[in-house]
């Protein structure tokens, strides 16, 4: 179990796993491969058996998580749907899980399916409802999903407000941090239970990586997760696992500069969005004092992080996937593809990608539009970003502009 550091989070985030090398003295921890280990003279088990049960180089990685979040422990696993599916195992046929109504689609897709199977019981509910929220706790659910900021909307979930009605109920609470990292966000020392990252994503940064990790706030509750992953064989590769330390070593220095880039265009989207017959008709960013959850931000969040969402305005006679379509031709610094957190930038289409499992009335009751386009802000010229965007916009207004909706 790791031991909370008194070092500010950028310095260990930079020396995490330094100088653990006791046969060489290497400064950069050594990647260890081996799929097994030998065990002594008097066959006891050494450190490690098998790497499926646990491995040095992936330990590492699982130490400086848990460090970050301030847990107890954390267990690195092949993908962020992989640690997804190792929450699921925590749940049994009686029990309740409440889900946002706009959760990510993979997760949508996950939760309902094995719902579907009688693993257990899902209720979506909008977190910001207060009515739907106490309905919900009065049928006594067993664990509280939170994804906040949400996917692809950008919404805020009060944490600590909402680790105050499961408590009352007892219910424990886990939080999907992936969008805002350790770094803006500590979930654990708002009372949660477990947090859960898509290490694909702001961890590794540079899009070479899939894996997740769960971390738990209580070492009995790591110890229950541990044995699951084991069972399962969900863990992650040493190999991964020794780029997303590296990758991790820079998550400071990165998030800056996707948040400062991200600020420069959501501010400029929204200048375009306040003007008549404009071809943006929403923007969806904490850090603009318009977004609804904007207070919820500051007070909860360290900053306001590197994603925004945007839609696009109706165009008469022309199908919301072409006006998509005429915005998204001719990028060439931004990439058209699913995936966020990385160096690059990407734009995505949730509709007919992240969100594509979701049927079409639920992402309407989500509030996830056909025309709504997410932006992962990468860490490029923010004027060469601008200018793309820009000329998207322009192909858009040349379009002619239906009336605003009644």
């Amino acid at each position: 179990m790791t031991q909370p550091s008194k070092k500010r989070p950028t310095t260990r985030l930079v020396r995490a796993g330094l100088e653990t090398d006791q046969q060489f003295g290497a400064i950069m921890p050594p990647l260890v491969l081996s799929s097994n280990f030998s065990f002594d003279d008097q066959l006891e088990r050494r450190t490690y058996d098998y790497t499926r049960s646990g491995n040095p180089t992936r330990d590492l990685l699982g130490a400086a998580l848990a460090d970050l979040e301030g847990g107890a422990a954390a267990v690195v696993t092949a993908s962020g749907m992989a640690a997804l599916a190792l929450f699921a195992q925590l749940l049994g046929r009686d029990d309740v899980l409440v889900v946002p109504r706009e959760v990510y689609g993979g997760s949508h897709r996950l939760f309902h399916g094995l719902a579907a199977r009688k693993a257990f019981e899902v209720v979506s509910v909008d977190y910001r409802d207060e009515a739907e929220l106490d309905a919900v706790a009065a049928r006594g659910p067993t664990w509280f999903w939170v994804e906040t900021p949400s996917n692809p909307l950008l919404r805020l979930t009060d944490i600590a407000a909402v680790v105050v009605k499961a408590r009352s109920v007892g219910a424990r609470v886990a939080v999907d941090n992936t969008f805002a990292s350790p770094l803006l966000q500590q979930p654990l020392a708002l009372g949660c239970d477990l947090v859960v990252h898509s290490t694909t994503k702001y961890l590794n940064g540079h899009s070479d990586v899939v894996g997740g990790a769960v971390i738990a706030r209580e070492a009995a509750l790591h110890d229950e997760v541990a044995w699951w992953a084991n069972c399962l064989g969900v863990t992650g590769a040493p190999f991964d696992a020794f780029l997303t330390l590296r990758g991790l070593r820079t998550l400071a220095l990165r998030l800056r500069a996707h948040e400062e880039n991200a600020a420069c265009i959501a501010e400029r989207l929204e200048a375009l969005r306040a003007q008549d017959g404009s071809a943006v008709a929403d923007v969806h960013w904490p850090g603009l004092t318009r977004h609804a959850d904007h207070a919820l931000a500051r007070r909860q969040q360290r900053g306001f992080g590197g994603m925004l969402s945007f839609e696009l305005a109706e165009v008469r006679g022309v199908s919301d996937i072409e006006v998509v379509r005429a915005f998204t031709r001719g990028l060439t610094s931004i990439s058209v593809a699913e995936s966020l957190g990385g160096v690059e930038s990407l734009i995505a289409h949730p509709a007919t990608m992240t969100h594509k499992a979701m049927a079409a009335e639920a992402r309407a009751s989500a509030g996830i539009g056909d025309r709504l386009l997410r932006l992962s802000v990468g860490i490029e010229d923010v004027e060469d970003l601008w200018a793309e965007l820009e000329a998207g916009i322009a192909r858009v207004s040349r379009l002619v502009l239906a009336p605003a909706a009644s």
